[in-house]
């Protein structure tokens, strides 16, 4: 009878301990996938940290009478120009103070736009190159061809991925006046309608922004210009692969591609009949570079000729990724394997054959650009080796910072904050905190319909936990999530009129809340130590 009673009393502790939720048996099965976080939040913990100190390295370096970065740190360092300081550098150091310093962002940033805006602007809205040393634009005589490169430039590698996170800023703002000016003052006349350059890195640029820009604001005239340039590319004598003597597949040529498979799928939903006109010529477009354009690997070579079939330049493109973003779109429309497995393809090579590769001879930027290629498409396509291979190649690219915060000390500098940030969101599924803190170590990762998050401080952090939002839809406004050149891949997001359940592991507690609150950020009073939280949806 003892034996009996003791063993009464040994299952009612059981049933009061967890009904209080004990702590250290709760959720034993989740302990390996809530260390993973752990490791995860070191890493993200890591590169904020890296992005941190690249900002605060080149303000270092900022001109002290305008505030603005220079073009570069030897060459070129008396200018700021819209092609590289704008557009490769600057939006960073505004993304990076988002992330880890709003005063700085709110402050510093802020005041280099207005700055940029009242000095640069000088066609129109349009901004042109300005000399620090003669406190006025370099050039006396304006190049209207420089200044439309500059601009495209700008607005697609810098501001309008600073709005796909952002939203409707001060930046948008920015974006949206240079664009509007550039096709008010469209200087080359074709049959289809003025066009802003016959440049076809200007123009892939500009069928990427017109795209995202026509769903973001609705506004039919971005996509009619944007139209201008499919059928000038795709109907009439300018096809990339039917007219081309040499067609790019990296970077200064490979964004035609992209950008006409963006197009394509913004037809595909706004106007199906322009849609069926566009099919044919894109599909052998695609058909013709999968044939001629790749190496054994899947991965694409710099140049080739598409009409002879002959390679002009065997070095692998660091830029893979963006033109497999069109081949991926293109499979999500019309469901063309072949374009899926090339995809595959390039994605199961990576960790076998290129570790350690010289992208661009060693530079950040060919890392920046590779990883940054592969991790979009590994949201869409999780290979397993495709996370090592980020895992390892992202080391590589660390390393070279150096310890002022500055990486390699040219515009190129940016796009290692940008990959970096896009690397941190893999790690924390998108998951942020707010404030930052330099000591914070916040990781998650998946499992199941599970979001299992671990957040470790040394001292006691009081602020909110900010959960991403289907970025594609509540501010681009997209029909789909197509892959897409500088976007912020999305992970685990909180749709706003969802119910969500967050347990508290080590507190034993659970709350449910709006998605909306979720976007918003949760209160969250960390005491030092590790804290442990499941997030799940409520059915």
């Amino acid at each position: 009878m003892n034996n009996f009673f003791c063993y009464l009393l040994l299952i009612s502790s059981a049933i009061f301990f967890f009904s209080c939720g004990g702590s250290q048996s709760s959720e034993p099965e989740n302990d390996a996938a809530f260390k993973q976080a752990t490791v995860n939040g070191k890493l993200v913990n890591e590169g904020l940290e890296r992005c941190h100190r690249f900002v605060e390295g080149w303000l270092q370096r900022a001109d002290p009478e305008t505030g603005l970065i220079p073009r570069n740190l030897e060459q070129s360092a008396d200018i700021w120009n819209a092609k590289d300081a704008a557009a490769d550098n600057y939006p960073f150091m505004v993304l990076t103070s988002a992330l880890t310093d709003q005063a700085m962002f709110e402050g510093r940033m802020r005041d280099m736009l207005r700055t940029e805006t009242e000095l640069t602007s000088r066609w129109d809205a349009l901004p042109d190159t300005y000399s620090f040393v003669k406190s006025d634009f370099a050039e006396e005589q304006l190049d209207t061809a420089d200044i439309m490169f500059g601009a495209s430039e700008y607005i697609k590698d810098g501001l309008l991925p600073l709005t796909e996170w952002l939203g409707t800023s001060p930046w948008s703002e920015r974006m949206i006046s240079i664009l509007d000016d550039m096709w008010k003052h469209a200087p080359v006349e074709t049959p289809y309608g003025s066009m802003v350059s016959t440049n076809v890195e200007v123009n892939g640029e500009m069928l990427q922004t017109l795209a995202r820009v026509y769903w973001m604001t609705g506004d039919q005239k971005y996509l009619d210009w944007a139209i201008r340039l499919g059928d000038y590319y795709l109907l009439g004598e300018h096809h990339p692969t039917h007219n081309f003597e040499s067609l790019r597949l990296r970077d200064h040529g490979c964004e035609i591609v992209s950008g006409l498979c963006e197009l394509y799928a913004t037809v595909h939903f706004a106007m199906p009949e322009k849609k069926q006109t566009y099919q044919e010529p894109l599909h052998f477009m695609l058909d013709r570079i999968l044939k001629v354009g790749r190496n054994e690997h899947g991965l694409f070579y710099n140049v080739v000729n598409p009409k002879t079939g002959k390679v002009v330049h065997e070095g692998v493109a660091d830029n893979f990724g963006y033109t497999l973003n069109g081949f991926y779109t293109v499979y999500q429309i019309d469901s063309v394997e072949a374009y899926r497995q090339a995809t595959l393809k390039a994605l199961n090579s990576l960790n076998q054959h290129y570790r350690n590769f010289d992208w661009e001879r060693g530079s950040s930027d060919g890392y920046a650009d590779a990883i940054e290629g592969a991790l979009n498409l590994y949201n869409r396509e999780p290979v397993a080796s495709v996370a090592q291979w980020l895992d390892s190649e992202t080391q590589v690219m660390w390393a070279m910072q150096q310890e002022s915060g500055i990486i390699e000390g040219w515009h190129g500098d940016g796009n290692f904050a940008r990959t970096t940030i896009m690397y941190c969101l893999w790690k924390s599924q998108g998951v942020t905190t707010a404030p930052w803190r330099s000591d914070i170590i916040i990781g998650a990762v998946r499992e199941d319909d599970n979001l299992l998050l671990s957040l470790t401080t040394d001292q006691q952090w009081e602020g909110k936990l900010v959960f991403d939002t289907p970025r594609h839809q509540t501010v681009m406004n997209l029909p789909t999530d197509w892959p897409r050149i500088n976007q912020f891949p999305e992970w685990f997001t909180a749709e706003a009129d969802q119910r969500y359940e967050i347990a508290d592991i080590n507190q034993g507690t659970k709350e449910v809340y709006t998605g909306e609150q979720l976007q918003k950020g949760i209160p969250f009073n960390a005491e030092p130590g590790e804290h442990r939280l499941r997030v799940r949806e409520v059915k």
